[in-house]
């Protein structure tokens, strides 16, 4: 007798720790996901800092290439 009241208090402070562990998982997944979240939205990926600076590139050509026209028909 003595010893099934062991095991059972053995057995219940395990599934209590387990529960808690559980639970704290579960909290830890969530935050997680959620600083995921803010970090998507105040950061950019490379694929969008690519793009960006690509049309940037290309319109610093076009003002090259309308100051060259400019110099070229200021020397005529």
């Amino acid at each position: 007798m003595l010893w099934n009241i062991v095991l059972t208090a053995a057995f219940a402070a395990m599934s209590w720790f387990a529960k808690t562990m559980w639970a704290e998982q579960q909290r830890l997944s969530i935050l997680l996901n959620r600083t995921r979240e803010e970090v998507a939205k105040e950061y950019v990926t490379k694929a969008e800092v690519h793009n960006d600076m690509n049309r940037v590139i290309d319109r610093l050509e076009a003002l090259d290439a309308k100051l060259d026209r400019i110099m070229e028909g200021r020397a005529k």
